[in-house]
This record gives structure tokens, sequence and C-alpha cells, in this order.
């Protein structure tokens, strides 16, 4: 990393209050505020105070700026991107629009964060689908046992991009083929890669890519986006429809129109008015990612876990449980110990925020932290293995 974009990772993290006193690694729960969506918030806020106009207008706009922000991101066009509020949206729009029968297919890994599972479990029950669990291999999503569960009914492959609980990101590309393959759906879940991760979805020819915003994209509880190909919004089904579904072409005096067009991008598919609040946090937020690039910020965070990693490494106190494999790996690094409870409490003593995961220490490294935090994570790992 060249001195300018050092300086410039230095310059976002005097924008992190918390920095001061807190070292956070826990934005693959929920990711602090920087000062910019606090503001941004406040502003609002203010003008909703006075309530001397109506600003209504200003949320389409900040909708649709967000739209062509997402878009930049992850290599999609405007019109493909929507604005919802978590992950499950998106999972619900192909849960419930797909075009499937009963009897068809819906595979998912045995190791799945509960938001793909539960959502598919509910659409399996209401459209008479199968769910199918696939094996997992060292709690891995493994490529011979999914092909090896596909059968001429499987229609859908629903899966996370990264882990949850142990970071290991999958090969989007090879798992991605074999759908295309077999004519199978390809859904991602992207919350956990999102904003630290490259990713082209055009490239990758993904049919739905969802993902909140409240984690490592550093904005509100209760925001998202997806992305629908133009392929897949010829086929779908609307699962849900608004009064926004349709373009009203901003003139809403005359509201007694019921036979407007639906929108012909994922518009169609967000539900009713705006959290205002969350579109202006989200667009606050989103400058830090083109600011700094998603690439540097996933060079960034890889090098400070390259650090950690190297002190577990070489201890025989700790053992590392995340895949360090290059393709594999993310900003999501965990390690584990045999009193890891104690630890846990230990290391939370110390002011430092992170979380236990599926027997594991779960450290999400993200573009606030620099040396010092892992250093200081370092030495409360120090004091602990010598206790």
């Amino acid at each position: 990393m060249d001195n300018n974009t050092h300086q410039k990772f230095s310059d976002v993290r005097k924008l992190f209050p918390h920095t001061d006193k807190i070292v956070y690694f826990n934005s693959g729960s929920y990711g602090p505020f920087c000062l910019p969506v606090r503001q941004a918030i406040d502003d609002n806020v203010a003008i909703r105070l006075a309530a001397e106009s109506d600003d209504s207008h200003d949320a389409f706009a900040t909708r649709d700026e967000l739209r062509g922000i997402y878009a930049s991101m992850i290599g999609a066009d405007e019109c493909e991107i929507g604005i919802g509020a978590s992950t499950s949206f998106g999972l619900n729009i192909a849960a419930f629009g797909l075009p499937l029968e009963p009897g068809d297919e819906v595979i998912v890994s045995d190791v799945e964060f509960p938001a793909i599972v539960y959502c598919w479990r509910a659409a399996a029950e209401a459209r008479q689908l199968k769910l199918v669990f696939v094996e997992s291999t060292d709690r891995q999503f493994d490529l011979d046992k999914f092909r090896n569960a596909i059968t001429d009914r499987t229609k859908v492959l629903a899966l996370s991009w990264v882990q949850y609980f142990d970071g290991y990101k999958n090969d989007l590309a090879e798992i991605g083929a074999i759908c295309r393959e077999h004519g199978i759906y390809f859904v991602v879940d992207g919350i956990q890669g999102m904003g630290t991760e490259p990713i082209d979805v055009h490239d990758l020819k993904l049919d739905l890519f969802t993902s909140g915003c409240q984690k490592w994209m550093l904005a509100p509880q209760g925001c998202a986006f997806f992305y629908l190909s133009k392929e897949l919004q010829k086929i779908l089904t609307p699962p849900f429809m608004s009064w926004l579904g349709v373009d009203w072409k901003m003139n809403f005096t005359d509201l007694f129109q019921y036979d407007l067009p639906y929108f012909e991008s994922a518009a169609k598919y967000e539900l009713g008015y705006y959290a205002v609040l969350n579109l202006l946090g989200m667009k606050a937020a989103s400058q830090l990612f083109l600011d700094l690039g998603i690439d540097n910020i996933g060079a960034h965070n890889h090098a400070l876990i390259d650090r950690l990693a190297a002190y577990i490494k070489g201890s025989s106190f700790y053992r590392i449980t995340s895949s360090m494999e290059e393709k594999h790996r993310s900003s999501l690094f965990t390690f584990s110990c045999d009193n890891l409870k104690q630890l846990h409490r230990h290391i939370l003593k110390q002011g430092i925020i992170l979380v236990q995961r599926e027997g594991s220490i779960r450290v999400s490294v993200h573009l606030f932290n620099n040396e010092s935090d892992i250093d200081r994570l370092i030495d409360a790992l120090d004091t602990f293995s010598q206790s």
C-alpha cells in the first residue's frame, strides 16, 4: 500500500470516535457509525423538527443515488439494484417470486446462516418445495457433495458468499459455473463480504445478490440493497407489491390512477415508502468505500489479519480456525483455545469488542482498524495465555 493510500486510511480512522478508547472488531455483527453518518441523520432530524418544508422528494433522490452507488460497487447496472430493509428482503423476493413448481428442490448448506434456511424453509412449506441440505466438509461448502446432490428437480442454490462463523469465502465463480451447467438459479447472501471483498455480479452471472448494510457497510440497522439480474426480472412474480412499484413520475398530485405500469427495473420489488434516515446514513457511509476503494479495503484488512495470524501461528496456546487460503479468506478471522468463554470475557474487559461464534473467537477487521488495534488484542491474548 502506497503512502497516499495509507494516509487515507489514517484520515478515515479519525472519523470514528470510538477509536480513541475502544478497539472494535465486530463489524461482522454490526458496524459502528462514523461522524458523517451521524451528521447526515442529525441534519435530517433538524429539518423534520423545523417542519418548514416538504422534504419527501429528497428521499427519492437519495434512493436513486444509492442505486447508482451500489451498482458501481458490485459491477451491476443501476436498473438491477433495489433498496430493501435487510438481507432477508432480497432472499424472500427469490423464495416467493421465482417460477418454481411443487416438488422442485432448493439446495442450502448444512452450515448456513439462519436467514437463508428459514426464508427457504417458509417458501418450501408454502410452495410445496423440497429443501435439501448439502453436508459440508470441515464446515465448508463441498463442491463435490453439491454436485452429487443435484437432481433433475434441483432449481435453486441459496448460499452465503462468506460464512458468518469463520469467514470462509465461497468461490462464487466455480459454484456459479456448476449452477449454470445444470440450469440452477444462484441466490447469494452477500452481507459478510460486501464492502471488504471485490465482486462483479455480471462476471459471475449471479441471479440475485442481497446484502444488509448495517454490518461491513457501516450504515444504520434496517437497511439493505439487492441485485436482480435483468434476465431474472423478466421471469419473477412479485411476491408483494407497493404503490411505489409503479412510476408516478414524481407527480403525487393526482393519485386516482390505478393502471400505471410497473417499473421495468428492480425498483418494482421495493416495498412502500423509505426509511429516510437510513437512506441518508447509507449514502454517507458509502462515501468511505468510494474514497478508499474496496480492493484497498480488502488488502488493508487482510494485512492486519496477517499480523494477528502470525502471532497465533507462533503460539502453542491458540489455534487458527479460519481459512488462510487466498481465494477463501475474508475480513473475518477466527481462532480458538481450550477455555474460550474465559478468554472472551478477558478480551472484553480490555475494551476490545468481538464475539464468539460456533466454538471460536471471531475477529472482524475493518477499514478503521490499524496495527495498534491488532497489537492491543495480541497483548490481551498474551496476558491470558500466561495467566
